[in-house]
């Protein structure tokens, strides 16, 4: 372990990688193999990120509050628990579709009880 003070740029902390060796090597050391060819800047030309590809949804942070033994089911599920509780929700709004929409008073936000 090294005890010298590294900046993020010059180590991952996830990997513990040293990139200025990396950084600093010229073209010509590069070694390439079949599985990591040589490519030159024709095989980039008609590169685009997401082409095709649907962009994830945007995400909003709430409080809400579940029963313990339902949480706690969730989480026994392991990692993506989170992701598979919106899931859940998903399917049970697509399940209601048009139900639920029709059902929504002007002026109340949609699916908010009206008094507790």
């Amino acid at each position: 372990m090294s005890t010298k003070r590294e900046s993020r740029a010059t180590k991952s902390a996830e990997t513990r990688t040293d990139w200025d060796p990396l950084q600093a090597m010229q073209d010509a050391a590069i070694s390439f193999t079949a599985d990591a060819p040589q490519t030159a800047a024709e095989d980039w030309a008609d590169a685009v990120a997401h082409r095709g590809l649907p962009l994830p949804s945007r995400k909003e942070q709430i409080a809400l509050r579940v029963d313990a033994d339902v949480l706690q089911w969730f989480r026994a599920q392991g990692t993506g628990w989170q992701t598979r509780m919106n899931a859940v929700l998903r399917s049970y709004r697509d399940a209601l579709g048009a139900q639920a929409s029709a059902s929504a008073k002007p002026g109340t936000r949609q699916g908010k009880a009206e008094s507790r």
